[in-house]
């Protein structure tokens, strides 16, 4: 009976898991795809520590030289810098792909 009931919990949260990443997270992460400008590493002062974070920088729509948002990443994991240069040099060489692949084509 009890490994019923957490079957069934199982299968409604992994439903309700895949809907949510399906409808509302992928279609916020095309949005952001299209609108990033660049990807830095930014370094800030907390309690009496330096901490690296990587940082999204959205184009403003109004302007193609201007920055609209500064969207911080790993929030809560807070990698150290070795890992966040590896992930910088991927960002970086995606974006190089995308904006040679326009003129290519």
């Amino acid at each position: 009976q009890n490994s019923m009931v957490l079957s069934a919990a199982i299968f409604i949260t992994l439903i309700g898991l895949i809907i949510y990443l399906h409808f509302v997270k992928i279609d916020q992460e095309s949005l952001l795809v299209g609108r990033v400008k660049d990807v830095v590493i930014n370094e800030a002062i907390h309690m009496q520590k330096v901490i690296y974070y990587l940082c999204i920088l959205l184009q403003d729509p109004g302007d193609p030289q201007g920055v609209s948002e500064v969207v911080p990443l790993f929030q809560s994991s807070k990698p150290r810098l070795d890992c966040l240069i590896e992930v910088y040099k991927s960002c970086q060489e995606i974006l190089e792909q995308r904006k040679t692949a326009p003129q290519s084509s």
